[in-house]
């Protein structure tokens, strides 16, 4: 499906809320005999591609999973070296995701964090907060059974029962429509603790490309295959 089919498609058929697993930065800076911080420098290039994509195309939710809480687990260069592209990432293309009108939303514990990290962070959050466009929620130190976890101790703390919808309000997704379709790159068949709650229903595809290589047109070939599919929610 070429770009200018894609974008006549009727938004009511197109997903509303993707959300993608951005794996492979590493072995792709290890193929070209890069050190791996490489590789998420390249991937933080790919991230700007694909949000105005996904914002031109008029999908409503992407929510990229940037740092699982398993990911500390890393080489302390490899972190570091993480959370200096963060920043830089923040610094050269914040007023362009603001101009472009992308509310950009943090999922996850952030007390972890450098405090220059944060404030980078809490930058982004403050200077978005008021558009109207695509919600950009980035994953960093998230982990889905945690968010779980947490969402229930809210709940128990409010002391009463809740049903999908109420709970859905303590999640850090807080309402935000569910997940229509979760992309992972880089050949791994696994959701790694990613949006587990949220994903009940969605559209599952698995990609070999690694992330640093899954460009505009990647993203294309995903959601015409996304087309493909008849969903039907547990019914016929």
């Amino acid at each position: 499906m070429k770009t200018e089919e894609l974008m006549n498609v009727d938004k009511e058929f197109l997903p509303k809320h993707i959300a993608i697993i951005m794996d492979g930065n590493g072995r792709w800076a290890k193929a070209k005999g890069m050190p791996r911080h490489y590789g998420h420098y390249e991937g933080a290039n790919r991230v700007v591609d694909i949000v105005r994509a996904s914002s031109n195309l008029g999908i409503e939710v992407l929510t990229l999973y940037a740092f699982s809480t398993e990911n500390w687990k890393r080489p302390a260069i490899e972190v570091n070296a993480i959370m200096k592209i963060l920043i830089k990432f923040i610094d050269d293309k914040l007023d362009e995701l603001a101009a472009n009108n992308v509310i950009i939303k943090v999922l996850g514990n952030r007390e972890p964090f450098p405090k220059d990290v944060m404030a980078s962070l809490e930058k982004a959050i403050k200077k978005t907060e008021n558009n109207t466009g695509m919600i950009l929620n980035i994953a960093l130190n998230y982990g889905g059974q945690q968010e779980i976890i947490q969402a229930v101790n809210k709940a128990i703390q409010n002391g009463k029962e809740v049903d999908i919808d109420d709970f859905k309000s303590y999640l850090y997704t807080e309402n935000q429509i569910d997940v229509d379709f979760l992309i992972r790159t880089s050949g791994e068949l696994r959701l790694s603790n990613f949006l587990l709650f949220q994903s009940a229903y969605a559209e599952l595809y698995f990609t070999s490309v690694l992330w640093p290589d899954f460009n505009e047109e990647e993203l294309y070939k995903a959601i015409e295959d996304y087309l493909s599919r008849n969903r039907r929610f547990g019914g016929l």
